[in-house]
């Protein structure tokens, strides 16, 4: 699979290099380092996930080449860090053409950029300063070397465009792994809902949440929770904290967990006490019947504008019924009045990162229309701010989000998260039907 990819890059840089590295460990405090994740793009092409890793791709001369540079094996620090795969290994497991010594880069890049046309690397990625210098000293010191009949690169250019395009569209076997996540997701959101009671705390949903998925396999989670109660409901990127639920509130919860480097990104919402109020349940059935209608739209041809579109109309028609909205929908919808209420867009591409790569538009900028193998998110909302005095008082602090993620397929839109409940009378049933074990 990953020498397939790879394979598929070199095809598309014919007479170029490609570079690409990993992140830097990155300290959490003093001589703590965060969780290492790798680079989506490198781990795409060597399912390798170590760091201080280079892999270089050459499409020069007579042959396509895989040049891997990674940490020797060391068994001092290995006591301290864990076994590493080491050069030998690489060369057993990983498919690569060539492995050498991380620390040997800086030498050997210049030498195999010789007979490159060009170079594909993206300048500025994770804030790495001492990638960009040593890409570009290398592509100089090939330069000054240059002879008479040798080729050496002209310049610099995005690799973005080129892997990002093979990765907006997911094979059988990325799409399994999705629907996996998708699957260890449901099982944490509903377990969140069943644990909900007046008094639990925010953290408390998200950590018997995210207990699930760990237990299950998920190395991580997709991006951090989002658990927003009462008022924090309308706070669309807030984080879990340890604000105690009360009865008659809602709980809006963004969550997802990630299995073998892809995402799921899915949003429920629901009542503290089990029952939605009279507002609350319009307010719900209006977002839900907003995504249904979208998800329907998620089909060939389609476009992220489109789906959108569908989204604002929906909420539009319904808030003017609620009263909450007054006047013409077509020209609430142009002068967008309804972003009081719905400020955010309603999809996007999803997969190995939770806001996936590819492009949204064609090369002549217009809306990019949806193929068979795009995954992405269709979440359509209502926030009604605990400040907003021009809404009747049962409406305010009223936040709902609903989310799931979306197949495009040459058939029927297929939901990857449908496991996951939504419908309000399933809901109110999940609802503080088991306790917390504290």
């Amino acid at each position: 699979m990953y020498a397939e990819r790879r394979r598929k890059v070199l095809n598309k840089i014919s007479g170029a290099a490609a570079i690409f590295c990993a992140p830097s460990e990155a300290i959490r405090n003093h001589d703590v380092h965060h969780d290492f994740r790798q680079d989506s793009d490198l781990y795409y092409l060597t399912g390798f996930e170590e760091p201080s890793t280079v892999l270089v791709l050459l499409a020069t001369g007579d042959q396509l080449r895989s040049v891997l540079f990674l940490r020797e094996r060391d068994v001092e620090r290995e006591i301290w860090d864990g076994v590493r795969l080491g050069l030998d290994g690489a060369l057993e497991s990983l498919g690569i053409d060539e492995v050498y010594p991380i620390d040997s880069l800086g030498k050997q890049l210049p030498a195999l950029l010789v007979g490159a046309e060009k170079v594909f690397y993206d300048l500025a990625r994770h804030d790495r300063e001492e990638n960009d210098r040593m890409v570009l000293d290398a592509v100089m010191t090939a330069k000054r070397t240059r002879r008479r009949d040798n080729i050496v690169p002209t310049g610099i250019e995005d690799a973005s465009p080129i892997i990002h395009e093979l990765r907006i569209f997911k094979s059988d076997a990325e799409v399994q792994v999705m629907r996996e996540a998708a699957q260890l997701t449901a099982i944490g959101h509903r377990r969140a809902m069943e644990v909900t009671t007046p008094g639990i705390r925010e953290y408390q949903i998200e950590a018997a949440m995210e207990y699930e998925w760990r237990v299950r396999g998920s190395a991580r989670n997709a991006y951090p929770s989002i658990v927003g109660s009462g008022p924090n409901t309308c706070v669309l990127h807030y984080r879990a904290g340890d604000r105690a639920m009360h009865a008659g509130e809602l709980v809006l919860v963004d969550a997802g967990c990630e299995k073998s480097y892809y995402a799921s990104d899915v949003t429920r919402t629901w009542p503290v006490s089990g029952t939605f109020t009279e507002e609350q349940g319009q307010i719900y059935r209006l977002v839900l019947k907003a995504q249904k209608a979208c998800i329907n739209t998620c089909r060939v041809g389609a476009t992220v504008n489109s789906i959108h579109q569908v989204a604002v109309e929906v909420l539009v028609e319904g808030l003017i019924e609620l009263g909450l909205l007054e006047g013409n929908a077509d020209e609430l919808i142009a002068d967008e009045s309804y972003k009081r209420f719905y400020m955010h867009q309603t999809s996007h591409w999803i997969g190995m990162d939770v806001h996936d790569v590819g492009r949204y538009t064609t090369s002549e900028g217009l809306p990019r229309p949806f193929e068979a193998g795009m995954v992405l998110t269709v979440e359509p909302g209502i926030y009604i701010s605990p400040s907003d005095t021009e809404v009747p008082a049962p409406y305010r602090g009223i936040g709902i989000r609903i989310e799931d993620d979306i197949l495009v397929t040459n058939d029927e839109p297929d939901n990857l998260s449908i496991d996951v409940p939504k419908e309000l009378e399933e809901i109110e049933e999940i609802v503080g039907s088991r306790r917390l074990d504290l």
